[in-house]
Order: C-alpha cells, then sequence, then structure tokens
C-alpha cells in the first residue's frame, strides 16, 4: 500500500521519479538521446505532426490527422494524437512520436491518480497547470530535438463554456479563445480556421471547419495526412461538451469529408 505521507504530495509523476525513475524515459535519457543524435547514430524517430481544437457554442472539437512520418517517408498512417484526459477534457500531442504518447498516457495517469487520492475532481486549469510541468519536465529531451508540443482543451464546468490551451517548449502555459493548431501543418490550418471561424458557431459547422482545416493542411504539408478514402483511414475528431467527452463515429467523418470533396 502506498503512503502518500512518506512523499508529502499526491503528484503521481514526482512520486514515480523518487521511486522508480527508471521507468522515465526523461530521468537518466540525456546520454542516451546525445548518442541516439550523434553522426555516427542512424536512429530516426516518427514525428506526429497536425492536431487543433475550436471553440464552439456547446464546448469544443479537437481532432488530430492519423499520420506520422520517418524522414521523408509515412512512418505510421494510423497513429492516435487526440487522447481524452478525463470527463471534460482532452489532450492532442504534436512532435516526436513517442515522447509524444507517452506524455499523453502520463498525463492521463497524473490526472486519475490526483483524482482518485484526492477524492474529488481536478478543475480544467489545475489540469492546464499540470500538462505545463510535464512539458517543462521534457526539456532535456527537447533540447535534444525530441519536442512535444500538446494542445490541451477541455468544457470548463465553472465558466460554462469550452477552452482551449497551448504551451511552448518549455512548459509556458497560453489560453486561446477560439482556436488553435499545432504541428507542421498548423499555420495552414490556422489560415482556414480564421477565415471561416465566427463566433457561437454550431456543432456541425465546427465540425465542417475542422475537417476542412485539416484537409487543407494535408493539402499543402507534406508531414500531414488526409482523409485516405482508399484505406478508410480518417482524422480522429472528438467533441468535450458538459455531457462528457465523445469520439465523432468514423462515418461520420467520411462522410464530412464526402461533402467537402463534392464542393470542391
Amino acid at each position: 500500500m502506498l503512503d502518500l505521507d512518506d512523499y508529502g504530495t499526491s503528484d503521481f509523476l514526482q512520486i514515480l521519479k523518487r521511486r522508480y525513475p527508471e521507468l522515465l524515459a526523461t530521468s537518466n535519457s540525456s546520454d542516451a538521446v546525445s548518442s541516439a543524435h550523434s553522426p555516427e547514430s542512424s536512429l530516426r524517430s516518427y514525428e506526429g505532426t497536425t492536431v487543433l481544437a475550436v471553440v464552439y457554442n456547446a464546448g469544443v472539437v479537437m481532432a488530430g490527422d492519423r499520420q506520422a512520418t520517418e524522414g521523408y517517408q509515412v512512418g505510421e498512417r494510423r497513429i492516435q494524437k487526440v487522447y481524452p484526459v478525463d470527463r471534460h477534457s482532452a489532450i492532442a500531442v504534436a512532435g516526436a512520436a513517442g515522447p509524444c504518447i507517452e506524455m499523453a498516457k502520463l498525463f492521463q495517469v497524473e490526472v486519475e491518480f490526483y483524482e482518485k487520492t484526492e477524492g474529488m475532481n481536478l478543475s480544467l486549469e489545475g489540469q492546464a497547470n499540470f500538462l505545463s510541468h510535464l512539458v517543462r519536465s521534457n526539456l532535456g529531451l527537447a533540447m535534444q530535438g525530441l519536442i512535444v508540443l500538446p494542445l490541451f482543451a477541455g468544457y470548463d464546468l465553472k465558466r460554462q463554456r469550452g477552452r482551449i490551451f497551448k504551451y511552448d517548449a518549455v512548459g509556458g502555459r497560453y489560453e486561446e479563445d477560439d482556436y488553435y493548431a499545432i504541428g507542421s501543418g498548423g499555420k495552414d490550418a490556422r489560415t482556414t480556421l480564421k477565415k471561416r471561424y465566427t463566433p457561437e458557431i454550431t456543432r456541425q459547422e465546427a465540425l465542417e471547419i475542422v475537417a476542412e482545416a485539416l484537409w487543407d493542411a494535408a493539402d499543402e504539408d507534406i508531414a500531414t495526412g488526409g482523409p485516405d478514402l482508399i484505406r478508410k483511414i480518417f482524422p480522429t475528431l472528438y467533441t468535450i461538451t458538459e455531457e462528457g467527452v465523445a469520439e465523432i463515429p468514423e462515418a461520420t467523418v467520411e462522410e464530412l469529408y464526402r461533402e467537402l470533396i463534392s464542393r470542391l
């Protein structure tokens, strides 16, 4: 049985660092990463690409493409970049795929551990602060080229609205009121969002805008994967509302893209 009094904290990451530091990739990985990036090394990592979030009148839509690249090749076509955190929040990640997935899953565990040990839900603001700490703890790997850039969104039960948080590589946290996109195709996606977004849009309008933004990003950025109608691979879309986090069915996403293609 774990006695939290022995550690003086309910922060899962801090307890893990003290008790099992060898389980964390960020604990003693600088030498390994340095050698991996030396001229003699041929180690290459997968890179996740474009994710985005849009606030609408009842919450937030969060989405990500499915492609990961390995240099100038497709490394993976079905990678997951959006992860529910708790009932009212989700994280999307772009950057070095391995550390991205690790951070997303560790963040899920952090929040769940806190809520179980403290007996209360962690506020959206508190979760955003937790994530800032996780990003900062990855600074050693980021300086070696394994950057993780998360996008965090959720429904704030106190403010009764959707909120979006973005981060820089050193853990700085910044809030966006309406929309944001990160990753290699983020700039192209933001261009579409800037043109199409209006305040108080509906859920359906938000889904259509997100689908179009990812389409435009994939059209301009070689690392971003668009809808693959032959393989039936489509971007991942989630809604986050007062009722909770819900994934948009693949059939609905396919229909969004077929309608978009018919208008082009």
